[in-house]
């Protein structure tokens, strides 16, 4: 029954030792992603819609209300009419709609083909971005329309599919419209586009891996450069004295008076 007694208490002592010794090594180890400093935020997610994410800069084009309607601008009649006859035709006195399609149309002629043109891929753009800009505006003071914020979404993803396109048709044409109408190209990921934690750590921790290479690599070409005084100091002393014992032998040099001096300019560039 000793026997039994002094075996197990054996055994246990030997496990306890076990257990302490591999605790030790773990120890020695980074065992989570908290060791290694690499921290990770989720990214906060940006709304389609915002002009961050659509590319839109705003476009430069004054509306004032005191501007006559297009549709009457070029009648001979409002010409000669009274002031206060052309003031009930300016926009101020007009349905919203009116101020609505002279931006529209203000729009559309900086990059229209013709006077009429309203089915070139030009137009079509300028249309969409037109209804976007309007759109973002009237989002920032009503954001919780859900009808307006898909209708902006639908006008931003056909502008895309359009302007993908014509990138395709005519570069140089898609570069002028991008600059006539201040956008920011942004195509449609390929890949998919959900992140996740595993993902970013992955790339974090290579990111990581990386920059401690790099520094290794650093540290040991700053050595090296350190190193390359004296060495460079060094071999212009023994050039200078292996051209002395030939000279003294009565032999040809085999080292000219030119490589001692550029030897000793590299020892003067590295100690600058």
């Amino acid at each position: 029954m000793n026997i039994i007694i002094n075996n197990c208490k054996q055994t246990i002592k030997i496990t306890t030792n076990l257990l302490k010794n591999s605790s030790d090594l773990s120890r020695r180890y980074a065992t989570s992603i908290a060791d290694y400093k690499i921290t990770w935020v989720r990214p906060e997610k940006v709304s389609p819609i915002l002009p961050e994410k659509s590319g839109d800069m705003g476009i430069n084009i004054e509306i004032k209300p005191s501007d006559l309607c297009e549709m009457y601008s070029e009648s001979p009649e409002i010409k000669d009419a009274s002031n206060i006859v052309k003031k009930m035709f300016t926009l101020q006195y007009l349905p919203n709609k009116e101020t609505i399609r002279t931006r529209r149309n203000k729009i559309m002629k900086l990059v229209h083909r013709y006077e009429s043109d309203r089915k070139s891929p030009e137009a079509i753009i300028a249309f969409a971005t037109s209804e976007i800009l309007r759109g973002q505006e009237y989002l920032e003071k009503h954001p919780r329309n859900s009808r307006a914020k898909t209708y902006v979404k639908e006008m931003i993803d056909k502008r895309k599919k359009w302007l993908s396109n014509l990138r395709k048709w005519d570069y140089r044409r898609f570069e002028w419209i991008l600059e006539k109408l201040n956008l920011v190209y942004k195509p449609i990921p390929s890949g998919p586009t959900q992140i996740t934690r595993k993902e970013s750590f992955t790339r974090l921790t290579e990111k990581y891996c990386d920059k401690i290479v790099q520094d290794k690599l650093t540290a040991y070409k700053k050595e090296l450069e350190d190193l390359q005084k004296d060495f460079y100091k060094e071999k212009a002393e023994k050039l200078a004295f292996i051209r002395e014992e030939e000279l003294a032998c009565g032999l040809p040099p085999s080292v000219s008076e030119e490589d001692i001096e550029y030897v000793k300019q590299k020892a003067k560039e590295c100690q600058m």
